[in-house]
């Protein structure tokens, strides 16, 4: 064996200009392929860190049955009581996945600077929860921080935080005070006083001049209520979110409770778009690199065969088999997809290396300021690509052989 890996070895640099670009292309088929798969691993874990954590919704929220169709015509008439929010939270406590249960209320009305009004939406939640939920996210001690002013507190009940178009349209500054106006559950108008603590980023460019953050006894008091309209399960591991959700579905109609529960995907339907227009991508790229690497593995194979053809030819007539011959020439061809990984995984590296040694940030969709751009390793894509192009560059590789192999040796000896 050593004796035919020598020998693929030397025929394989026989030719060293056109060997090398070969392994070039295969190299630079590897960096793309996996560059992307890192950007994408990246993309999709900070979606789901961003939507669980950075913005407190947990992998698991329970809603009254029937709240996410009849509930956007009539929100009120499927809100969960303080009795269902106790049962939910001693279910919950049951189950061993559930680290925290966390009520919520989303509200709707008018903000009015005393001159002027527009309308807002927000999510009424409770601080501290949010806080804890999101000091568990995989890269707490590096998120950015995605508001300027302080942290709504429980011991300031009337702080809010608005979005800056918000803002701008009712000329609030930080510290002032705004008036919140909307209808009670019992149909009557209500008003509170609210001050201002700080301008958040709006996930969306519609909600920007909309959108606003309170706390849930700021929400409960508008509306003039104590239930809430959801409960954010958190997780110990985001991996138990099917397994969880299944026992819970189970446990809450055990417990006699109406209810619907749904995971972090099904409430991020932005996840699932950007995750299947990357796995297009990704398929493209893909695509793109095995035309590559096929068409420079045939195209040195089969310059080899047309060089070599009365070498081709010897080795027949010393009594060497077809299958021998296409052995050695499938035998050099994984030699350069060997070659092609190994600068593919240098190159990965080095750019690994240059990512973390620059810093560089950008802008991603949903958030309003520049954030770390990272590429992570990701370890089984590596080993697939390692594969494939190895197969790749072997398959490509097999026509030629053929070819080769089926020479008559009379006429490869006499090649010209």
């Amino acid at each position: 064996m050593m004796t035919w890996l020598t020998l693929a070895m030397r025929n394989l640099f026989r030719n060293a200009r056109r060997s090398l670009v070969t392994i070039i292309a295969i190299g630079l088929g590897f960096l793309a392929v996996n560059t992307l798969g890192g950007f994408t691993a990246y993309i999709f874990g900070s979606l789901q860190e961003s939507y669980i954590y950075g913005e407190g919704n947990g992998q698991l929220t329970v809603f009254k049955a029937g709240f996410l169709g009849k509930g956007k015509l009539d929100p009120l008439a499927f809100l969960l009581t303080p009795a269902h929010l106790a049962a939910i939270r001693q279910v919950a406590a049951a189950d061993p996945a559930v680290v925290l249960a966390t009520p919520a209320l989303y509200i709707s009305g008018l903000l009015s600077n005393g001159q002027v009004s527009t309308i807002f939406v927000a999510a009424g939640r409770v601080p501290a929860d949010l806080r804890a939920i999101a000091a568990r996210a995989p890269n707490a001690d590096s998120r950015v921080q995605q508001f300027d002013g302080t942290p709504l507190s429980d011991r300031l009940p009337y702080g809010i935080g608005v979005s800056r178009g918000l803002a701008q349209q009712l000329n609030l500054r930080l510290g002032q005070t705004a008036v919140a106006m909307s209808p009670t559950v019992g149909g009557q108008v209500n008003a509170l006083d609210a001050q201002l603590q700080q301008f958040i980023d709006a996930p969306v460019e519609a909600l920007e001049d909309k959108l606003a953050t309170v706390q849930l006894k700021f929400a409960q008091e508008l509306y003039d209520t104590s239930s809430v309209d959801r409960v954010t399960l958190l997780l110990a591991n985001d991996a138990d979110t099917d397994a969880a959700r299944r026992r819970l579905v189970a446990a809450f109609a055990a417990a006699g409770l109406q209810l619907d529960v749904r995971d972090w995907k099904d409430m991020a339907p932005f996840y699932t778009k950007v995750k299947k227009m990357f796995n297009v991508i990704f398929l493209v790229t893909f695509l793109i690199v095995f035309l590559i690497v096929v068409m420079s593995v045939v195209n040195t194979v089969g310059m080899a065969v047309m060089e070599r053809t009365r070498e081709i030819g010897t080795l027949r007539a010393l009594g060497v088999k077809r299958r021998g011959i296409v052995a050695l020439f499938a035998l050099e061809s994984m030699l350069l997809g060997a070659c092609g990984s190994l600068l593919g995984v240098a190159l990965m590296l080095s750019l690994l290396y240059l990512v973390r040694l620059l810093h560089p940030t950008w802008v991603p969709p949903q958030i309003a300021r520049e954030v770390p751009l990272h590429i992570y390793l990701v370890a089984r894509y590596w080993l697939y690509s390692v594969a494939l192009l190895l197969l790749l560059s072997l398959a490509a590789a097999i026509f030629p052989a053929r070819r080769a192999a089926c020479l008559d040796i009379t006429h490869a000896l006499g090649f010209a």
